[in-house]
């Protein structure tokens, strides 16, 4: 019997990058990022009730890229189904001229692709995860399937590292800071917690909702004129937090916030465990 690899494999690189520790950075790092195209932010603020369930709305997220990268191609495709349902219902009101719009309008589907797979890609490899650029080259040609998922066309969506580049300078006078980009600024500095999680969450999360912030293109946080950390030191910071939860057993890791490179393996085998080694 055939086993299903899903839609990228073993032999992916989105399939290894996927499963590295510094993708939680990224993860947070592309909120940053997709909260400065105004209608796309709006879109989020104004249908998502992340201001009252902060974990779940990101684990939510983080479940569906797990999904669509270790899921067999049924489990993603009915995944994509429901996340398209979803969106088609929606509008968001342009905070500017009160039009309103869809959500899935196909240029901030493009704007929240690019940006969510380009802060992966820059996140993971500054925290050392060892991809060449023509390993990079492969990831956004790979993500054209990702894009596809949620009602793209895979020729209109970068699939090179030039190509994404050509992207962002082409979008950059469109961007701008926002009130609803500062309002997803303060809830990953400082997520809204129950009164006994306050104290450990501005200790434990706030310098790595910083650090995150900081791995954001120079041009990003120009747009935010907010400080961050220096370049050296927001890279030596996400090196470190990937050498800290490297030591956390992956068994325990990747349970969280779903079981999906787990599920993998089970159905693939051990010698699908992600890993750099497997890069193509």
């Amino acid at each position: 019997m055939t086993v299903d690899p899903g839609l990228f494999g073993p032999n992916s690189v989105t399939w290894n990058l996927h499963a590295d520790p510094a993708m939680w950075l990224g993860g947070v790092c592309s909120l940053y990022l997709q909260a400065l195209h105004p209608r796309a932010v709006a879109g989020v603020v104004q249908n998502s009730i992340f201001l009252q369930d902060p974990l779940g709305r990101l684990s939510r997220t983080a479940s569906f890229v797990g999904l669509s990268t270790y899921g067999t191609h049924a489990e993603v495709h009915e995944a994509a189904a429901r996340v398209r349902r979803i969106h088609q219902a929606l509008k968001g009101r342009d905070q500017d001229t009160g039009e309103k719009f869809p959500v899935d309008d196909p240029e901030l589907l493009l704007w929240v692709h690019c940006a969510e797979v380009a802060s992966f890609a820059s996140a993971t490899v500054r925290a050392g995860f060892p991809a060449t650029r023509a390993h990079l080259d492969r990831y956004f040609f790979e993500q054209r399937r990702s894009a596809e998922l949620v009602g793209l066309v895979a020729g209109d969506v970068p699939g090179s590292v030039g190509e994404m580049a050509d992207y962002f300078s082409a979008m950059k006078p469109h961007l701008r800071r926002t009130p609803d980009a500062d309002l997803v600024y303060e809830f990953l500095h400082t997520p809204p917690m129950p009164p006994w999680l306050r104290v450990p969450m501005r200790v434990g999360y706030r310098p790595l909702g910083h650090l995150s912030y900081s791995l954001l293109p120079d041009w990003a946080i120009g747009l935010y004129g907010r400080p961050a950390y220096s370049e050296a030191g927001a890279s030596s910071g996400a090196r470190a937090f990937r050498l800290a939860l490297s030591v956390i057993p992956k068994r325990l890791r990747w349970s969280v916030p779903s079981r999906h490179p787990l599920d993998a393996i089970a159905r693939l085998g051990r010698s699908a465990t992600p890993r750099p080694g497997l890069l193509p």
